[in-house]
């Protein structure tokens, strides 16, 4: 296909041309591979300022994304792309063929840097989903720190930089600019721009942003970063969110009331903390889904009312497909077994053929983890409504899940996104936050202590 970039994306290759070190925050589909692909292969063969160059991407988008993109496009047809997944012996076949990219999942990293025992020979890196490297006692994060001074060029892509707060910048631009803008410290970075919120004597759980903070942060990095939002720029289709709540029985809202209040009796002294408020919602989270797993490892069935509402949402669909986004195991396992009984065509996108069947149109219903369909992959072509049947708290992931469907390419006039709520379980709760796009830990613990509170 010939590249007939708009203008926003004209502008976004020169800056990454331009800039030895860049963060490119670009909303969900706008196209920021390509982009960044016509930058580098303009980089290596126009000015020849890169010769050796390193992706780090999640391993779906890693293996399918970005060397399908080169494949696509006229202009790149010279690119020559070798993908670093698999076995070891696989990787390392990959890593020794010549290329002019080497894309490789972000969980190898480390294996590369510091046990593949090849030479890390990389003058210009790529980091897709650079929000992917804001833990900075990561392993990953460590492992790429070590061999950053060697590295000329850099190039961090993301849409969603801080979905847990401006906390998450400090590790991402520390390994952009190893810390010139916004310090080599966290401790530093905390005490200049955030102030102690939920603590427990000395313990600090949480931090807030100082008055001006944000702005000053913002203008700390802004000689790096450009940022661009979908809907300043495309004609998107329109976003409709809506909510098929499904009710308890009495018996059934007795059961899950009943394990809820166990789980409070077990936390230590009666109190919520950031460390237990994560287990325990998982497990609210679980029974508003209609099953929980048990101590010994096997699941017990709560209700099966979600099932009924996603029969339901399928049988009125009258054939149009579905993107259902699940969460738990058991929810996998206990929505196949519903669907194999309704005898329901459907897949687990979880390889390149079965995304090719759900863009091709032959799949009613796609079922998709967000942690692993969530960044980079284009599945737009294959349908225009999500059905959430169980929910997360990641902002992030949530986002990203829905911008499979609603991005640039999608056909549809609108993109429907469906929560299957439970009336009366923290899945309320967990969507009230959501809308308010706020997934900061002390909303989630807040949000845990008002749902256990309520009997």
């Amino acid at each position: 296909m010939k590249y007939e970039p708009h203008n926003y994306q004209k502008y976004a290759i020169d800056y990454i041309e331009e800039h030895p070190i860049a963060a490119v925050l670009l909303d969900m589909g706008l196209g920021k591979t390509s982009i960044t692909l016509t930058a580098l292969n303009d980089l290596l063969f126009d000015s020849f300022e890169a010769h050796r160059i390193l992706v780090i991407a999640p391993l779906r988008v890693a293996r399918d994304t970005w060397p399908t993109e080169a494949d696509k496009w006229d202009h790149l047809q010279n690119l020559i792309c070798s993908v670093v997944v698999g076995t070891e012996a696989e990787r390392r076949a990959a890593l020794i063929k010549p290329a002019d990219i080497y894309i490789i999942n972000r969980e190898n990293v480390q294996w590369l840097i510091e046990d593949s025992k090849l030479p890390f020979s990389y003058d210009t890196i790529v980091v897709d989903e650079l929000s992917s490297f804001k833990n900075y006692q990561a392993k990953r994060f460590r492992a790429l720190m070590k061999v950053r001074p060697t590295v000329k060029r850099i190039i961090g892509l993301t849409g969603t930089p801080s979905s847990n707060g401006l906390m998450d910048l400090w590790a991402e631009f520390r390994l952009l600019d190893m810390g010139a803008r916004l310090g080599r410290f966290i401790s530093h970075y905390r005490l200049d721009y955030f102030m102690p919120d939920k603590r427990n004597g000395q313990v600090i759980f949480s931090y807030k942003p100082l008055p001006g903070a944000e702005q000053r942060i913002y203008d700390k990095i802004s000689d790096i970063t450009i940022s661009m939002k979908s809907t300043d720029l495309l004609r998107m289709p329109e976003l409709i969110s809506s909510e098929y709540t499904v009710h308890l029985s009495e018996e059934e809202r007795q059961r899950y009331d009943d394990l809820k209040n166990d789980l409070v009796l077990q936390l230590p002294d009666g109190d919520i903390t950031a460390a237990n408020a994560a287990a325990l919602t998982g497990k609210l989270c679980q029974m508003a889904n209609g099953a929980i797993y048990t101590d010994d490892g096997g699941t017990l069935t709560i209700h099966e009312q979600k099932l009924d509402a996603l029969e339901d949402i399928i049988e009125a669909a009258g054939g149009k497909p579905l993107l259902v986004a699940y969460w738990f195991k058991h929810d996998l396992a206990r929505i196949t077994e519903r669907l194999q009984y309704l005898h329901i065509p459907f897949s687990k996108l979880d390889s390149a053929e079965s995304i090719r069947r759900w863009n091709a149109g032959e799949l009613p219903v796609a079922l998709v983890h967000p942690a692993s369909a969530g960044h980079g992959l284009n599945l737009q072509s294959g349908g225009s409504c999500i059905v959430w049947f169980g929910l997360t708290w990641s902002l992030e992931l949530y986002q990203q899940t829905n911008a499979r469907l609603w991005r640039q390419g999608q056909s549809a006039e609108t993109v429907v996104v469906q929560h299957i709520v439970a009336k009366g379980t923290i899945d309320e709760r967990i969507l009230k936050v959501l809308s308010k796009k706020d997934s900061t830990q002390a909303a989630l613990i807040d949000a845990v202590k008002a749902e256990v509170s309520v009997n």
